[in-house]
């Protein structure tokens, strides 16, 4: 029978080893590896080398296809010792990669060394419990929840779309949102407005919706301006936002947000919805078109009612909401494809989805090759016909 000692000396004959020193000048070369650590995650909280990727050895071959898809990619394991790292480096070359290597004394030798580390950013027992469906995505995993905990979306309305959008970015632990609203729960609104309730009506809906998100999630930061956007507040409102989630509801402000997200260069997840249709799309600041690119000019009023006038399936705004969290999710992640330059359409009666590509205007009068600095507008007046007179 074979010892577990005899086994690692033979696996350590067949695999490549490196030492701390060479794996720190690798590590500051223009071409570093990538360094896997696969110790267990008590041992990865006390200290790591700060380049480092946490995959804990049980989950080493289940991982790192998506963690490294490049089969001949440089791969440095490193555990505790050494042990660990040589048994994973072995598995990844039966698996197909080509220039997989094991730090010699683990990351115990890289401190002996002198060489830097320190203590990671990691969740705590808690949150892991919480997030750990979040964990197991290997798109996600613990340094994503970590950046969405450390986000901040900020929702323009607490209505039908800013319902489902808010409850799903509080639960996926986005850690700051902040809900611009100035209106108060009404009972038309929950036939739709499903982050509100019967004892709530006449609250203001940024209070109403603090306290369901804080109730869902005590980890996110809920931020209430009671405040309708205008051009006086909006530069103050939206700073510091990684993502705006458009819920607007009329063109005034949808074009005051649209300048407002090229300025600030943050961007907005857009949809809209009317009886059984929606849209969706997301304005990405000078990579995609902009809104003013979609509509130079606000259509004419008969053309375009709100849903109090023309109506809206109650869970119409829960899909296209909860799709707009997704879209969110993805643009704070950097994961996926956003649908920039797309506009998805959605018909709930023929449950029929379709895309449409969209382009940048060259011409458009504030993302265009050769528009002004911009400079905010009267959108009452520009939206009711004074589109032309209202030049930027």
């Amino acid at each position: 029978m074979t010892t577990y000692r005899e086994l690692l000396s033979q696996v350590k004959q067949d695999i490549v080893e490196i030492d701390a020193a060479a794996l720190a000048s690798a590590l500051a070369s223009a071409a570093p590896p990538l360094l896997i650590d696969v110790r267990e995650p008590d041992e990865y909280e006390q200290g790591a080398i700060a380049q480092a990727i946490h995959i804990p050895r049980g989950f080493l071959e289940s991982r790192i296809e998506a963690t490294a898809p490049d089969r001949t990619q440089r791969i440095v394991l490193s555990c505790a010792s050494g042990a660990r790292s040589a048994f994973g480096a072995k598995a990844l070359e039966e698996l197909g990669y080509s220039d997989v290597v094991s730090l010699a004394g683990g990351f115990s030798g890289w401190k002996q060394g002198g060489f830097a580390w320190s203590e990671p950013k990691v969740l705590d027992a808690e949150r892991r419990r919480r997030y750990s469906r979040h964990l197991v995505i290997p798109e996600v995993g613990e340094p994503g929840q970590l950046k969405l905990l450390s986000s901040k979306v900020l929702m323009i309305g607490a209505g039908g779309l800013g319902s489902p959008s808010a409850l799903y970015l509080a639960a996926a632990g986005v850690g700051t949102i902040g809900i611009v609203d100035d209106d108060v729960v009404d009972a038309s609104n929950l036939q739709r407005q499903v982050i509100h309730n019967m004892d709530r009506i006449g609250t203001p809906k940024s209070e109403s919706a603090k306290q369901t998100l804080t109730a869902l999630n005590p980890d996110v930061d809920v931020i209430e301006y009671r405040e309708r956007l205008n051009s006086s507040n909006i530069d103050r409102i939206i700073a510091g936002y990684d993502v705006i989630v458009d819920g607007t509801d009329n063109f005034p402000t949808r074009y005051l947000l649209n300048d407002a997200s090229l300025i600030h260069r943050i961007p907005v997840v857009h949809a809209s919805i009317f009886r059984f249709e929606g849209q969706l799309t997301v304005f990405q600041p000078f990579v995609g078109p902009c809104y003013r690119c979609l509509f130079p000019e606000p259509p004419p009023a008969e053309l375009a009612p709100s849903c109090a006038e023309g109506g809206v399936l109650g869970v119409l705004p829960g899909i296209m909401g909860t799709l707009q969290a997704t879209e969110a999710i993805k643009l704070l992640l950097g994961i996926g494809d956003p649908l920039v330059g797309r506009l998805l359409l959605v018909d709930a009666l023929d449950m029929a989805f379709h895309e449409v590509q969209l382009r940048r205007d060259p011409g458009c009068l504030v993302c265009g090759e050769h528009a002004a600095p911009i400079e905010y507008i009267d959108y009452d007046e520009f939206c009711a016909g004074g589109a032309h007179a209202a030049a930027h």
